[in-house]
């Protein structure tokens, strides 16, 4: 049988997968899970794919100045569903489908929406080991008030600044009982630090950067501004920070080791934690528990905020129940399960617990 056989064939049974599995996973209360549904993965076949594709464009409001940028995203539009399907049938305890980010090659979504430098957290001291005895079995920092709402980061590789400011504005929370929305675009523009352990792993604005250098640089300068009195705008621009208006002041920071009873511990005790993760799935998940058959784990390419756990989620081909962290993502409340990521515990799966660090702080 040719190659070429092979990969109509593949490419059939994982379109029969999605279509027999995709409408059990999907519920009425969530219109991302039920969009795998609506466009199934029939346009991987046949002429069917530009109708798909002209829904998404309504959807998402994507416009094409010319035909010739039409047909190119056309063409990603269709290799992106494959890469989908090949997503769904490799971790089949989540959704995967069209997103907003389906007419970008997995380069442009790269350079556009992820941004963590470097393997892992360099600076800062190791945390404390915190006793792990007698934790909740599900725990959500969302429903006690210390999670700000799901933020956009636009098509800069600022994540690395949204993942500290949400690890700020926790702490603060914790010490205040005040919620109040810090300036990433602060850390975008006037952030330059460098790991004193890896001059390459420098903060860089839209270009990318890590928590750990973030909370160097505002221990630094003093501390960080409300995001009402510095607004992002989705792009470097010259610094404008006015230490007269600090909202929050960092003390310190730690790095937490990579086991997960551990980075419990810290997330229920000390407040939501800055992560840094392997967003290979992240481009085409729409909701569900994501555990991945296969993802590296060294690899790590994008910054979030992890603000809680659960202690079980259904899975339909691993049957049983999968443990899972709860993660607020920076790409807007239409990307996944309303901005926010489910992904297994236990396994540090696509490098969870391999970047993790927590934030102190004092009232300004």
């Amino acid at each position: 049988m040719s190659g070429k056989m092979m990969k109509h064939l593949l490419t059939y049974a994982l379109c029969g997968f999605l279509l027999t599995y995709a409408p059990t996973i999907s519920t009425a209360s969530n219109s991302n899970i039920r969009q795998v549904t609506d466009l199934d993965f029939t346009g991987l076949i046949g002429t069917s794919r530009e109708r798909h594709f002209i829904s998404f464009m309504n959807k998402y409001g994507k416009e094409y100045n010319t035909r010739e940028e039409y047909m190119h995203r056309l063409g990603i539009f269709g290799k992106n569903m494959m890469r989908a399907a090949e997503h769904q049938a490799l971790d089949p305890t989540a959704v995967h489908g069209i997103t907003q980010f389906s007419d970008l090659s997995e380069e442009e979504f790269e350079s556009r929406f992820l941004g963590v430098k470097g393997g892992a957290l360099l600076g800062g001291s190791e945390a404390p080991v915190m006793d792990v005895k007698g934790l909740p079995k599900s725990f959500d920092w969302r429903k006690k008030g210390a999670v700000t709402p799901v933020k956009m980061q636009g098509s800069c590789g600022s994540c690395w600044a949204f993942s500290t400011t949400g690890s700020i504005e926790g702490a603060n929370f914790i010490a205040t009982g005040k919620l109040t929305s810090l300036s990433e675009q602060q850390l975008v523009d006037c952030d330059h630090t460098c790991d004193p352990k890896d001059k390459s792993s420098c903060n860089d604005g839209c270009s990318g950067g890590l928590m750990t250098n973030a909370y160097e640089y505002l221990i630094k300068a003093g501390g960080i501004e409300e995001e009402d009195a510095y607004p992002y705008t989705g792009k470097r621009g010259d610094c404008k920070f006015d230490p007269e208006k600090i909202a929050v002041r960092v003390t310190n920071f730690t790095n937490i080791p990579g086991d997960e009873e551990q980075i419990a511990a810290h997330l229920v005790h000390h407040g939501p934690l800055a992560v840094g993760l392997n967003a290979v799935f992240m481009q085409t998940y729409i909701g569900g528990v994501s555990c991945p058959l296969i993802c590296g784990k060294k690899f790590l390419n994008h910054g979030v905020l992890l603000v809680g756990y659960g202690a079980k989620g259904f899975s339909i081909l691993r049957l049983g129940n999968k443990p899972y962290w709860i993660i607020k993502n920076s790409w807007g409340e239409k990307w996944g399960e309303q901005g926010y990521y489910r992904i297994c515990r236990g396994h540090n799966m696509c490098g969870m617990s391999s970047m993790v660090s927590a934030v102190m702080t004092k009232i300004s």
